[in-house]
């Protein structure tokens, strides 16, 4: 049986660019891409923090260390530029290839550098 697991996230970027009269989709800065493991043209889910909105679309490769998060046609009605985003991938796995596996998450400064990497995501203390 295989199991949806997560893959990669981006995690609070910042939308630069929001544009709705342009083909395409999501494009983002190829250092970020790649650090990720997040492929061109690879299916994307985006989680918009700043207002709720969710969407699935796809990833363009940016401009290397540009920090671009351009969300295009008509996913750029569901962002506004400067809203912080979580952008994850996802990927099939069978059991044998879960022994061992872990996600890249890579964590965002306002600015769109990379403040850090993880393999785990922390877990929340209760109050």
């Amino acid at each position: 049986m295989d199991l949806i697991m997560l893959k990669a996230k981006l995690h609070q970027a910042r939308v630069t660019h929001a544009v709705p009269n342009y083909e395409g989709s999501c494009a983002i800065s190829g250092d970020l891409l790649d650090l990720a493991g997040i492929l061109e043209y690879e299916q994307i889910y985006i989680y918009n923090v700043t207002n709720g909105e969710r969407f699935i679309t796809y990833a363009i490769r940016g401009e290397d260390l540009a920090g671009i998060i351009s969300v295009s046609d008509a996913a750029a009605l569901k962002v506004n530029v400067g809203d912080r985003l979580i952008i994850c991938a996802y990927a099939a796995l069978s059991s044998t290839e879960l022994a061992g596996f872990k996600p890249t998450m890579v964590y965002m400064k306002a600015d769109n550098s990379v403040s850090h990497t993880a393999n785990a995501i922390p877990v929340p203390l209760a109050e």
